[in-house]
């Protein structure tokens, strides 16, 4: 499945992170079989998938201390899952689901990153996993209450939800101001991703040939891995890219650094659009 970037791109400013669910509003059969179709064919590499569970996700989340930023009246859930042999299964995990997520988004569902706080043997009961794998993170699914609960409002002050550091302490390499267009915009898209209480771990490079993405900082561990966070800010930087007409891959990479987005040559990209891609 190729990367809708026109459909996703502006999901990426829409996105909320949300907890509490409207029990009396169901996802419409129709909404539920595209975000099952998405999730069996966007998978961009063969160790990391996604599953939609259609039932009541109560069973499956726990707050931090006691309700303390539960999740609560999901009516489905998605579980992200990655093959633990697989070096770099976080960051394409973190990658996978947030094309799972920023599609949701477009389909005016809610939705939460959840990677620490969750019984991953509940899950495991409800979908196929193999030995080698491992339910790393899972998302609920539904309509979001019409206004943020005290509990909701709570989690966005811990986790500084809404507050983005600028690119001036995030970015290295090439200086601003020879920056190409495409570079601004998908920098601001790579800014605005999800994090495990909003640490923001990630750090750019910028270079003539595309920019490097590594982990920036020590910070807190929140029993999430920071490679996590960094597949999800990868898959922003692609989908803007992609936005302002820019293809590219990624090389993944050893720690501290995880992986380079190489623009595409000007033959490599002649070639893919006589293929129709």
């Amino acid at each position: 499945m190729d990367i809708p970037f026109s459909r996703w791109h502006p999901a990426i400013e829409r996105r909320r992170s949300r907890r509490h669910f409207d029990s009396n509003l169901p996802i419409p059969p129709e909404t539920l079989a595209t975000l099952d179709r998405v999730c069996n064919q966007f998978a961009p590499f063969p160790h990391a998938r996604s599953r939609l569970v259609t039932e009541s996700a109560e069973s499956v989340f726990k707050g931090v201390v006691g309700s303390y930023g539960k999740v609560k009246g999901a009516p489905a859930f998605i579980a992200f899952i990655g093959d633990m042999d697989d070096p770099f299964v976080q960051e394409e995990v973190g990658y996978t689901g947030e094309g799972i997520i920023l599609e949701a988004t477009a389909l005016g569902l809610n939705t939460c990153w959840v990677a620490g706080f969750f019984r991953r043997e509940t899950v495991a009961s409800l979908i196929d996993v193999s030995d080698k794998e491992q339910v790393l993170a899972v998302t609920p699914v539904g309509y979001a209450q019409q206004s943020e609960s005290w509990e909701e409002k709570l989690m966005s002050r811990f986790g500084r939800s809404h507050n983005r550091l600028p690119l001036s302490k995030l970015v290295r390499g090439l200086p601003g101001e020879k920056w190409p267009d495409w570079v601004n915009v998908s920098l601001e898209a790579a800014r605005l991703a999800p994090s495990a209480g909003n640490r923001q771990p990630w750090g750019f490079e910028v270079q003539e040939d595309g920019i490097t993405v590594f982990v920036r900082t020590g910070g807190p561990e929140f029993n999430v891995s920071k490679r996590l966070d960094c597949g999800i800010v990868m898959l922003h930087l692609e989908v803007a890219a992609a936005d302002c007409g820019r293809r590219g891959q990624w090389e993944f990479l050893p720690s501290p650094q995880v992986g380079k987005f190489k623009m595409y040559s000007q033959s490599v990209l002649s070639a893919l659009t006589q293929w129709g891609r």
